[in-house]
């Protein structure tokens, strides 16, 4: 399991300045949606969570407190809101939100902020919230990376722990998130094994949606071969990529350009627990 980052929202009024003054604050931000009938609307919100927590206990840091409502996904994303459960805001209230939330968060005395998200939708909105921010100044000279925890993931790591893979716009409900959430929350996980042999395609917007065809249950891909294990060998590979990115500020730098680091699968040898 993730070690425990201390958060934010535990510290007093009078201590929070003091206390984050040249620190790491890591901002999680997920969505509560359907994933199928074997995992819990929470998926996006519990993995950004956890890997926000383990990157701030690596990089001695703060979390700040999940957000887990975000943009809604398409029609061909897992049906959208074909599946009851889906609590979701628009684009435009969700980057008003964000934009206002890190404004407030910027008022702190905090040297770098990372913002770690878990649903694919939320991307652009996060990214212009951000650019918002930054054009107004607030965040002066302090660093600021965003980034969803499957941009860390290495195409080398992939071809040799999944093999053939639909892409991650298709990794809904599917192999991937399985096996994370059986590795970090199996209590959540139930013991439904669906598979979806027809991946929908990137970047393409369908009405009307037969859901029949682009989804089964929800789920967009395969979870066959989803385990624990695999769930906690992506789980360090996410972490270690983004603490390495971090300290070594290669933030730009394409992953399968740079060599293999399966060191890094051991990020805090001894102190994984």
């Amino acid at each position: 399991m993730t070690r425990v980052a201390p958060s934010l929202a535990d510290l007093t009024s009078t201590q929070v300045r003091d206390v984050l003054r040249g620190r790491t604050l890591v901002w999680p931000i997920g969505a509560t949606e359907q994933h199928g009938p074997h995992l819990p609307l929470s998926v996006d919100s519990v993995l950004a969570e956890e890997f926000a927590a383990e990157i701030a206990a690596e990089l001695d840091g703060f979390t700040v407190p999940v957000q887990s409502i975000g943009a809604r996904s398409l029609p061909q994303s897992g049906g959208g809101l074909s599946f009851p459960g889906t609590v979701y805001v628009g684009g435009e209230t969700l980057i008003r939100f964000l934009a206002e939330t890190l404004r407030s968060l910027a008022g702190l005395p905090f040297a770098r902020l990372i913002v770690v998200n878990g649903h694919y939708e939320n991307e652009p909105f996060i990214f212009e919230a951000l650019d918002q921010i930054r054009q107004q100044g607030d965040f002066g000279h302090r660093e600021v990376i965003a980034f969803s925890w499957w941009s860390m993931v290495q195409d080398s790591w992939l071809a040799a722990e999944v093999g053939d893979f639909p892409g991650w716009h298709a990794e809904h409900a599917g192999l991937t998130e399985t096996s994370l959430m059986l590795h970090l929350r199996p209590d959540l996980v139930t013991d439904t094994r669906l598979d979806h042999d027809r991946p929908p395609r990137s970047g393409v917007y369908l009405h009307p949606i037969d859901l029949a065809q682009t989804t089964n249950q929800g789920i967009l891909s395969s979870t066959s071969g989803s385990s624990a294990d695999l769930g906690e060998k992506l789980f360090r590979h996410v972490i270690a990529e983004s603490v390495a990115m971090v300290r070594e500020g290669e933030g730009l730098l394409f992953a399968r350009t740079r060599p293999d680091r399966r060191w890094r699968a051991k990020v805090s040898e001894g102190r994984q627990s």
